[in-house]
């Protein structure tokens, strides 16, 4: 009885970690899919009202989006996207 029992928890946890594994893929690719300025809009304005596009420098949107990249647990390439849209603006 409790081998059956183990086997179905084992199976269980194979069928949770992938419908995990496959939704985290889908989330991954919608964010792939999106754009510096939505992802900006999206992430930013959530907590406090952001600056202009043209209230910073290049160099100062840098430092600025590897900041807001950890306050905000922010991936690499949403981190990257952002920046590049705000530097657009200079």
């Amino acid at each position: 009885m409790k081998s059956k029992q183990k086997m179905i928890n084992f199976f269980l946890g194979i069928i949770f970690l992938s419908v995990i594994t496959i939704a985290g893929c889908a989330a991954s690719e919608q964010i792939a899919e999106k754009s510096g300025a939505q992802l900006w809009g999206e992430n930013c304005v959530r907590c406090h009202n952001g600056p202009s596009p043209t209230a910073f420098s290049d160099v100062q949107w840098e430092t600025l989006g590897m900041h807001m990249r950890v306050r905000a647990s922010l991936t690499a390439d949403e981190t990257k996207k952002i920046i590049e849209f705000l530097k657009m603006a200079n």
